[in-house]
């Protein structure tokens, strides 16, 4: 499936905006990728296994909740970094 990294999470991939993701939830998916980009889950899921407060993250367009959500080889999972300011 393609997974596409937002800039903040680049510098974990070697700058691409774009990688190849494997597993059967999005759990699993970020799994495989701290395997292959480690420290990159962790900026992503917290310490109680939820995803940060300040992350997005969508399935073929739709913002999922939770890790045990199912995706497939042909979805797009997109991280989105939250923006702040005053």
């Amino acid at each position: 499936m393609r997974v596409l990294v937002p800039t903040q999470l680049r510098s974990y991939t070697g700058g691409a905006a774009e990688v190849a993701g494997r597993g059967a939830t999005l759990g699993e998916v970020l799994d495989e990728l701290d395997a292959r980009y480690p420290g990159m889950r962790f900026r992503i899921v917290d310490e109680q296994g939820r995803i940060r407060r300040h992350v997005r993250i969508f399935v073929n367009g739709e913002v999922v909740g939770g890790l045990a959500v199912e995706v497939a080889e042909r979805d797009q999972v997109q991280i989105v970094g939250a923006l702040s300011g005053g």
